[in-house]
């Protein structure tokens, strides 16, 4: 059994073998392994009796569960209209031309990741954005710039 076969066995003892126990089997992966893999899907699927279309389709439809490598640091950048009438786009570009990359994009490092989600439930501070477990509200693209050399600088 390699370590993901025995992080997902755990995760069943902890929330039981019921398909309401997906979306904490899959979140506890990914915590874990930071992205759901093809393995840990087909695995979580046989360890709960379940298709793994109905796995692969419950992992696909939250977009906090990654499915695929992303960098040490994602960022997300709230795409509500609220956001985007306070400048989303602007923060966006000021990112992309920081990093070079565009959205949906990892840089060659692999310390960077950069998406948009839904709603961060920051509305009455936006725009909003996230790295990793981290919410910064009211961002410009100068408070951005700030933000992001400051996770460059880190090692962890």
């Amino acid at each position: 059994m390699n370590s993901t076969q025995s992080l997902i066995s755990e995760l069943v003892s902890q929330h039981g073998k019921k398909r309401t126990s997906l979306l904490p089997i899959l979140q506890g992966v990914v915590e874990q392994e930071k992205f759901l893999t093809e393995f840990s899907m087909i695995e979580i699927a046989k360890a709960l009796d379940l298709p793994a279309s109905d796995v692969y389709g419950t992992a696909s439809f939250y977009s906090f569960l990654e499915h695929k490598k992303m960098g040490q640091f994602i960022i997300r950048v709230c795409k509500t209209i609220t956001c985007d009438m306070k400048g989303k786009n602007q923060i966006l570009l000021a990112i992309q031309d920081m990093l070079k990359i565009n959205i949906g994009e990892t840089t060659p490092d692999g310390k960077f990741s950069l998406l948009q989600t839904n709603c961060l439930g920051w509305c009455h501070k936006a725009p909003a954005m996230l790295i990793n477990d981290e919410v910064f509200t009211e961002v410009t693209p100068e408070k951005v710039r700030e933000i992001i050399g400051t996770y460059m600088k880190r090692n962890d």
